[in-house]
């Protein structure tokens, strides 16, 4: 019981190696792109959970106390509210670490290169506009991929009359 509840004997360490392990996860969740985080499929849940496997000797070394432990996830929370607080009053810092939403479609067109470079396929785009209620592209008047991952579709708007207003 005295090992599990021991003051970790590198602290400093700890919170060191946390703070690399987070910014390195960080920074590998961005370059991977916004789909990655937003709409998890089991092979991207089982990523996140063996990163957090595999990153946990990275961030507490051979301390195995109980204290270490909360150490690395007290810094860990730290460091996400610090970052969520400077991103929020920092524009350069939101770009940097949320990312910018990414117009796939406008007025019925479909930006290619915008879904090539968030790797989207048709196949998931058109599944977008289906649970929005667009039956084709062109009942389409915005689409947005947004910064959490989600795509956002805004239909074109009923007249009334039988026509569509763009």
């Amino acid at each position: 019981m005295h090992e599990l509840l021991s003051t970790p004997t590198q602290a400093g360490w700890i919170v060191f190696r946390t703070i690399v392990v987070y910014l390195f996860i960080l920074a590998g969740f961005r370059l991977t792109g916004k789909r990655e985080v937003g709409q998890l499929a089991p092979f991207d849940f089982a990523l996140v959970l063996l990163i957090a496997n595999s990153v946990q000797n990275a961030m507490v070394g051979p301390d195995t106390s109980l204290v270490g432990g909360l150490v690395a996830a007290c810094v860990l929370l730290a460091v996400n509210w610090g970052l969520g607080r400077i991103a929020a009053s920092n524009k350069t810092m939101e770009r940097l670490v949320r990312g910018e939403a990414r117009i796939l479609i406008s007025r019925g067109h479909v930006y290619e290169e915008n879904l090539k470079k968030e790797g989207i396929s048709h196949k998931e785009l058109l599944q977008a506009l289906r649970e929005s209620g667009c039956a084709s592209v062109q009942d389409c008047r915005l689409g947005v991929l947004e910064v959490d991952g989600t795509i956002t579709v805004i239909p074109k708007k009923d007249t009334g009359n039988g026509s569509r207003e763009v």
